[in-house]
């Protein structure tokens, strides 16, 4: 299911803390960085929050500057965007800032969790809002006076998942901007939620083992993160990072749709055809490097195809092959008239089980195509992200 693009946001001492153990808060940032924060949650659908950062750091989480919040209503958005909290045990402060500023406001906790809050008199109770429901409850004013508060019980456990699905389906969200804490983070990197990172580093050495920091301990993707940017922002460095690393299996994760945007991007530059689709193609170890990528008539062939351009620039004893995903903005074919081997075949015989596309072929020049049926059928996994069909039917618009 579609998922918000989830940003992590956080900044950071030169040693890697989040804080210090003192009673006051770190200032880690400057102005100039504050005003891009404020910039970035004013472009965002929700902000969130873990139940430690809102207990530690009391944030009001607002859109502060008033040309940025007038622009949000001309477009016919909320002043502010949806404030979230997660909490597995529901233990709040319902005296918080959180509860307190701002408009809209949702928690997700557990069953138990909701049940705590019902009894605070925070929010909706305990199955009120319900995760799968095709529309958001009303929930109405907590007893606390402040603004109307959605309670979610996700279950006996928190699930990210289904967190962001109820953010993305229910409650419209298509931007999510996470501010923490390193709990938080350390979960959706972890599972491979977050689409991309903004890491601030502030040029400052806090030196104590208890102080908390951004990332905890556990498995994380192989391989590197990909820089999308650096920015000097005063004294400190803003660095952007997205995932690289493909999922598994059949479900999807943000390196996917990064790497199957690419594909169909590619797609754009197949010179034209009236007799074949225009496909672009790339070929991504499992640890995120990327091994090669084609299109459709390459290198002036006007009947090779885009995953027969792209392996055929990767050694066929590279070891990593195995565990690669082949990205192809169209399913790859399973027969052809002008080669031997059809695509599915070459895949296959590349030794690759996993391949991601964004648009079933239809039957413009073969009938009952199902090259997906043919690599299922000998065990690759197939996965389809039909939000990206639209971009890679564009260089085709021409076909009948």
């Amino acid at each position: 299911m579609p998922l918000p693009h989830v940003l992590l946001s956080a900044a950071v001492s030169l040693d890697g803390c989040l804080d210090d153990t003192g009673p006051d808060r770190l200032l880690l940032s400057g102005a100039a960085d504050f005003d891009r924060v404020d910039a970035v949650r004013a472009a965002s659908d929700a902000i969130l929050v873990g139940a430690g950062t809102l207990r530690a750091d009391n944030p009001r989480l607002l859109v502060n500057a008033p040309e940025r919040r007038a622009a949000r209503v001309a477009a016919g958005r909320a002043e502010h965007p949806l404030k979230v909290t997660v909490t597995a045990t529901g233990e709040l402060d319902p005296r918080a800032r959180f509860w307190h500023t701002g408009g809209e406001k949702a928690v997700y906790t557990t069953d138990e969790g909701a049940e705590r809050l019902r009894r605070a008199g925070v929010g909706t109770a305990p199955g009120s809002e319900d995760p799968d429901a095709a529309s958001p409850a009303t929930a109405p004013v907590p007893a606390t006076g402040a603004a109307s508060v959605s309670v979610v019980p996700l279950g006996a456990a928190l699930d990210w998942r289904r967190l962001l699905e109820h953010l993305h389906d229910v409650r419209g969200v298509r931007r999510l901007m996470v501010e923490g804490g390193g709990t938080v983070h350390t979960q959706l990197l972890r599972q491979q939620l977050a689409d991309e990172l903004q890491l601030v580093v502030a040029p400052l050495i806090v030196g104590d083992p208890a102080a908390p920091r951004l990332f905890g301990p556990g498995a994380y993707q192989a391989g590197r993160l990909r820089l999308l940017e650096t920015r000097a922002l005063g004294d400190v460095v803003l660095m952007r990072y997205e995932p690289t690393a493909p999922g598994t299996g059949t479900g999807a994760v943000p390196a996917d749709r990064h790497w199957l945007r690419i594909a169909c991007e590619l797609a754009a530059q197949c010179p034209p055809s009236r007799t074949a689709f225009s496909v672009g193609a790339v070929v991504v170890a499992a640890d995120g490097t990327e091994l090669a990528r084609g299109h459709s008539r390459e290198a002036g062939d006007p009947v090779v195809h885009a995953e027969e351009a792209a392996l055929a620039k990767v050694d066929p004893v590279d070891p990593r092959l195995p565990g690669a995903t082949v990205y192809s903005s169209l399913e790859p074919c399973a027969r052809r008239a002008s080669r031997p081997r059809p695509c599915a075949r070459l895949i296959l015989d590349a030794g690759v089980r996993r391949v991601v596309t964004a648009w079933r072929e239809p039957d413009t020049f073969v009938e009952s195509a199902d090259g997906s049926g043919v690599l299922a059928a000998e065990g690759a996994d197939v996965v389809v992200l039909p939000e990206f069909e639209a971009l890679a039917k564009e260089p085709n618009r021409h076909l009948p």
